[in-house]
């Protein structure tokens, strides 16, 4: 396994980061009520699609709304160079977002697969042709949910704390025995942080308490932890060499995030375990706890640009000055600092073509000599047996 370690040498002047931000702040922001064959879904898009090139779509967790979720890391400065590339449509569940109505008693609340069927729907609203999803806990399972659905529509998926399996019968129990002793509030709190952070961290746990209890509609939030709770198994399968051909599995390029004291760190683990090894990589964020959007958006923000580079995209995009620390490793060695020019010109001038270019989308010799197709991080070994990419940063 690649231990990688991120030192803080931005290789952007301050001059180019201080214009990134003014360029971003002026971007344009429209917020749109959605309706769906399952209510109203409000979503708020930042900056204008382009047309050859998806648009980054995310979904939050319980207990959070798409401001709570991720506008520390959207904020962040090394994410602004990202945003010039890629407007961003981020998505509210039916009743999370800020000043949202009480629903009326007797509303049945989305199923996630219900809830993951508005995302087309979305797409269709804004004219969008294909995503590269971003989502948490929640909002991961309802959008790699879509990406089994509607493989067409989803380029790529950054899945943080997603849990695939149903809530299992242990799960069910302690929620009840705890609902009974524990306000909505801990439960959720116990749901996005580990033990070690709730414990140490007083300051962030207060700051998010107090966002559940008074930004949040108490009533609608109710009925998505329920939704949530009620979640059915995934049914994913991975990919066997010379198995099954037809396996439910995510198709594209796929980036799984857990912080090393996350609560979802074994569900996180146990989902790779599900997912094409040849398109899957897992990334485990050590000293960070359960949000790594919140705890680390400048290591996250790092991955991400690989991840889309990966994929074709901004292939100039400047890096931090990135350090490989060699620890015990399996079949999979993988190389932040690799050749990533992708004999791309721009990023309109993308190869999709299945030859040795396309590596975001190739299935020829890339996938024949085992190395990992996530093109997030350039792989430096070849795979002696096919295995997901383990990276630890």
């Amino acid at each position: 396994m690649e231990e990688i370690q991120i030192e803080s040498k931005p290789l952007l002047v301050e001059k180019d980061l201080q214009g990134l931000r003014e360029a971003v702040q002026q971007l344009e922001i429209k917020e749109h009520d959605v309706e769906t064959p399952y209510g109203r879904v409000h979503c708020t898009m930042k900056g204008v699609p382009k047309g050859d090139r998806p648009v980054i779509l995310t979904f939050h967790d319980i207990g959070l709304n798409h401001k709570t979720c991720f506008d520390t890391l959207f904020n962040h400065e090394d994410m602004q160079e990202i945003m010039q590339h890629f407007a961003v449509c981020h998505v509210d569940a039916p009743g999370q977002q800020e000043g949202a109505n009480t629903f009326s008693t007797g509303y049945e609340y989305p199923s996630m697969d219900q809830l993951s069927e508005t995302l087309p729907v979305v797409l269709k609203h804004f004219g969008l042709k294909s995503v590269i999803g971003m989502a948490v806990g929640a909002g991961a399972y309802i959008l790699a949910k879509f990406a089994l659905d509607y493989p067409a529509m989803v380029e790529g998926v950054v899945l943080i704390n997603i849990n695939p399996c149903a809530e299992g019968w242990m799960d069910w129990a302690a929620h009840k025995i705890t609902g009974w002793t524990h306000a909505m509030p801990d439960m959720i709190i116990s749901h996005l942080f580990g033990k070690e952070e709730i414990q140490q961290n007083h300051d962030l746990i207060a700051t998010y308490r107090h966002h559940i209890l008074n930004d949040m509609n108490q009533y609608n939030l109710h009925l998505f932890v329920k939704s949530y709770n009620s979640r059915r198994d995934l049914e994913i399968e991975r990919p066997v060499p010379g198995g099954t051909i037809n396996v439910r599995t995510i198709k594209c390029p796929s980036l799984l995030v857990v912080g090393d004291s996350s609560p979802a760190v074994d569900a996180v683990v146990e989902c790779n375990t599900k997912l094409d090894p040849t398109k899957t990589t897992l990334l485990k964020m050590a000293d960070c706890g359960g949000l790594p959007q919140v705890d680390q958006p400048g290591k996250l923000t790092e991955a991400f640009k690989y991840f889309i580079q990966g994929m074709g995209y901004m292939p100039s995009a400047s890096m931090t000055r990135l350090v490989r620390s060699r620890t015990a490793s399996g079949s999979s060695v993988t190389s932040f600092d690799g050749n990533r020019s992708r004999s791309h010109t721009s990023d309109g001038n993308r190869s999709r073509s299945h030859t040795n270019e396309g590596r975001g989308r190739s299935h020829t010799s890339e996938n024949q000599r085992g190395r990992s197709h996530t093109d997030t991080m350039d792989t430096s070994v070849d795979q002696a047996v096919l295995k997901s990419t383990e990276v630890s940063c």
